[in-house]
């Protein structure tokens, strides 16, 4: 987090610091852009993205017109003291063209994220009928049978059927351990967390 503002480098770049935007759980970059003194205030103080649009030559809350608001969850200052990177929690798409990430770089490989954001919107919104709300009612310990028997569906299909079939089982036994996670209120960030300590 940065506690001086005038500890940064505003005389290198004309009082303008590029400033770069990641999802805070996928860490995807969805954006550039550049803050005055002024800008980073205001983010700092509302808790919500403000850059100083050079184009209008004002100060531009990403999301004031569509409400695709980026939240700060974190502030990071880079060695020079001349960059941002700030990690974020988008609400709707990013780029001002509808796609997630102004760079349109693909989405699949942080699917995992994203599906763990679906499980977390249906427990605080729960749709009737659907998987979730019928598995949830019937208690953790369903939920955690359930991961015991993709996990024995998933050693069989690796061990004797075709590789559709196991990325089928092995898909199906991701999706109930998050589930799992979500019922025990962790995240799979307290589980990569644990694998990188166990790394080092």
């Amino acid at each position: 987090m940065i506690d001086n503002i005038s500890s940064l480098d505003w005389d290198k770049t004309d009082g303008l610091i590029p400033v770069i935007v990641q999802d805070y759980k996928t860490l995807e970059v969805l954006m550039l852009g550049y803050m005055n003194a002024e800008a980073l205030t205001k983010t700092k103080a509302e808790g919500k993205v403000t850059f100083f649009s050079r184009s209008k030559n004002r100060l531009w809350t990403k999301g004031e017109t569509s409400s695709n608001f980026l939240y700060v969850k974190e502030l990071f200052v880079d060695c020079d003291n001349d960059t941002i990177l700030i990690k974020a929690d988008a609400v709707g798409p990013t780029c001002h063209t509808g796609s997630r990430s102004c760079f349109k770089t693909g989405y699949n490989q942080n699917f995992i994220f994203e599906l763990e954001n679906i499980i977390n919107d249906r427990y605080e919104n729960p749709v009737e009928g659907s998987y979730i709300n019928k598995m949830r009612g019937k208690g953790l310990n369903k939920i955690a049978q359930k991961v015991g028997e993709e996990g024995v569906e998933t050693v069989i299909a690796a061990l004797a059927e075709s590789e559709e079939e196991f990325i089928g089982e092995a898909s199906d036994l991701l999706f109930h351990l998050l589930f799992l996670l979500k019922e025990k209120g962790l995240s799979i960030q307290d589980i990569a967390k644990n694998l990188e300590k166990r790394h080092k």
